[in-house]
């Protein structure tokens, strides 16, 4: 009995306590829709005060922007991902600041040259040099630089007999040993350039000092007879095999109109047992006229080029060098596609 009287003195007690509230009037709707327009009007009027504000910096970020000439305009750097402002500074190692550094471009004996370097497939280990070099991104104040350049004609040197592969590994092994920006990132900001098939495996150690650092090189998905590929697609990057500036220079790679080519398509080179080449030189038997393949032969460089640019489409299929990259290179000339 006594349970129930409290029962009821509760729900009376709620009762009381829930019809003692304040109802939402009219009045209290229209203030709360004069409270928002309110806000509205603020906030708009901030807004715009604050974009006057910014005009002016507006103006000198426009001023700041890289920019590249086409055709006698003006592109700017694209907005997306490093946004309208390019802001990177670069040190290029001189070759007399570290000892052994002239070794890796010169040789033992310091008789090779930039200028026989910079020709054939692997002379953009030279013009990327020249160009850092020139560059409006260079800095000569380690301390500011967010990237290091390290130049080497490495590859060139080899072929030219200037060192062989335990004195290239010996030699970087000193160098690197000598850098304390490169100890102290890790190697993570350093960037390194190996321009042929063979990619980064020229420096039998790259495993253990080179894991971290960029490495530019024409061959990714894998390197010549190495089980292993030197090339993350995290941190490096995939370039162009060089071709020869008297090349892209001279009138006789320009494009042919597609009407006036002789051939359908062309493969300028050797079979060397792959399967994939093998099968073209097949086809070229049964359609001569169409499928243009050069076989052994070794053509000239106008020659090469005139075979480019005499087809619709210029073949080139994986072989066991970097060859097919500098192929594919050169075939953007005559626009051959």
């Amino acid at each position: 009995m006594g349970s129930s009287t409290n029962r009821n003195t509760i729900n009376n007690s709620s009762n009381r306590t829930f019809t003692s509230q304040t109802p939402c009037t009219r009045t209290h709707q229209i203030g709360a829709l004069a409270l928002i327009i309110t806000t509205f009007f603020f906030t708009r009027t901030f807004d715009q005060s604050f974009n006057l504000c910014n005009y002016s910096t507006n103006e000198v970020i426009q001023s700041k922007r890289v920019t590249f000439v086409n055709n006698g305009k003006s592109v700017y750097w694209p907005d997306r991902g490093y946004g309208s402002h390019l802001d990177i500074k670069i040190y290029v190692y001189d070759e007399k600041e570290i000892d052994g550094l002239k070794t890796l471009m010169y040789g033992r004996d310091g008789k090779i040259t930039a200028d026989s370097c910079v020709k054939g497939q692997w002379g953009t280990q030279v013009k990327i040099h020249k160009l850092l070099l020139k560059s409006k991104f260079r800095t000569l104040v380690k301390e500011e630089a967010d990237l290091f350049f390290v130049p080497s004609y490495v590859k060139c040197v080899r072929m030219m007999g200037g060192l062989n592969d335990k004195e290239i590994n010996q030699t970087y092994v000193k160098v690197l040993t000598q850098m304390p920006y490169f100890r102290l990132s890790g190697g993570r900001n350093h960037i390194f350039i190996f321009p042929s098939g063979a990619g980064a495996h020229l420096f039998r150690s790259w495993a253990a000092y080179l894991n971290r650092s960029i490495i530019l090189t024409p061959e990714g998905d894998r390197t010549d007879k190495r089980d292993t590929s030197a090339f993350n697609t995290w941190k490096d990057i995939i370039i162009p095999g060089n071709v020869d500036d008297s090349l892209t220079k001279s009138g006789s790679i320009q494009p042919l109109p597609l009407s006036k080519r002789k051939y359908l398509a062309n493969f300028l080179g050797r079979a060397q047992g792959k399967s994939g080449r093998l099968q073209l030189v097949e086809l070229a038997k049964q359609f001569p006229d169409k499928l243009k393949f050069s076989g052994p032969d070794k053509l000239g460089r106008a020659e090469y080029f005139q075979h480019l640019r005499n087809a619709k489409f210029c073949l080139a299929p994986r072989g066991m060098c970097a060859s097919h990259i500098v192929r594919s290179s050169r075939i953007t000339f005559p626009e051959c596609h």
